[in-house]
């Protein structure tokens, strides 16, 4: 009902409320309220160039992550879930780092909300994972969930949803193994496949047909690439992937990874 409530407020242009972030790290489940969190001695504002979800310059109030990460360690998995449902997977040891790319929760103050992300769209708030300098980390842009209404520690992908494995005849480096780690990165948060996966996003990426069944390999990328460029329509969501965040031999990998899950497709 909050989640409701926060949503109407911020498509109606009424005031905004503090919200909560709620941490179940497990070792306990803790909620923070915005106050909590604009009040840490380790609040700091920040600049980050050409946002992610903005496309432009920003300016934030945040917290580095890793300061509410206690107990985590470098090996543990992470889930950041959004209150449209979009749920990022993403590996711990990157949002512990101190130096290079470094993750930031981005908190906004009802006194001074953010923009919204488009005309008659919400800002990226409550809560929005942010980075510096995410070039020195190759972070995706699925690594920057916004609307962030929680973040739990869970189970490797791979341990939660068998269903997405590859033949485990494959040698642990074959390219199609690599390919399942880069749609771990930039898939995973929106799609599922074979019916296996969190997100309530995007259709699901084999059942009843996956993409390299029903595009052609020189469209599949072109889509990938710019989805605009093949369907356009007002609501679309799909980002582009650019050869900056998906060089093209990585995303070789990727369509071949979903090419051999077509032969294994699993009734969801």
């Amino acid at each position: 009902m909050k989640t409701l409530l926060f949503l109407a407020a911020l498509l109606l242009g009424l005031p905004l409320q503090a919200a909560q972030l709620v941490l179940d790290l497990g070792n306990g489940s803790r909620t923070w309220q915005t106050r909590e969190l604009l009040q840490l001695p380790q609040a700091r504002t920040i600049t980050v160039p050409d946002d992610v979800s903005y496309k432009r310059d920003m300016q934030y109030r945040a917290v580095p992550l890793a300061v509410l990460l206690a107990g985590i360690k470098d090996s543990d998995h992470l889930q950041a879930v959004a209150l449209d449902g979009f749920a990022a997977e993403l590996p711990a040891a990157p949002l512990m780092n101190t130096q290079g790319a470094k993750a930031w929760l981005a908190i906004e103050d009802p006194a001074q909300p953010w923009p919204p992300l488009a005309s008659g769209k919400p800002s990226a708030g409550p809560f929005y994972l942010v980075w510096t300098h995410p070039e020195i980390g190759h972070i995706s842009p699925e690594q920057w969930p916004f609307q962030v209404a929680s973040i739990k520690r869970l189970a490797a992908v791979a341990e939660r949803f068998p269903a997405l494995l590859p033949d485990p005849a494959l040698a642990a480096n074959d390219p199609i193994n690599q390919g399942f780690a880069l749609f771990q990165k930039n898939c995973l948060a929106c799609h599922r496949l074979n019916g296996a996966g969190d997100a309530q996003f995007g259709p699901d990426l084999n059942i009843p047909y996956s993409p390299t069944e029903y595009f052609g390999a020189e469209f599949l990328t072109r889509y990938i690439r710019d989805p605009q460029s093949l369907r356009q329509w007002p609501q679309a969501k799909m980002p582009g992937f650019s050869t900056a965040v998906l060089p093209d031999a990585e995303l070789q990998m990727l369509v071949d990874y979903l090419r051999h899950m077509a032969g294994r497709k699993t009734n969801p």
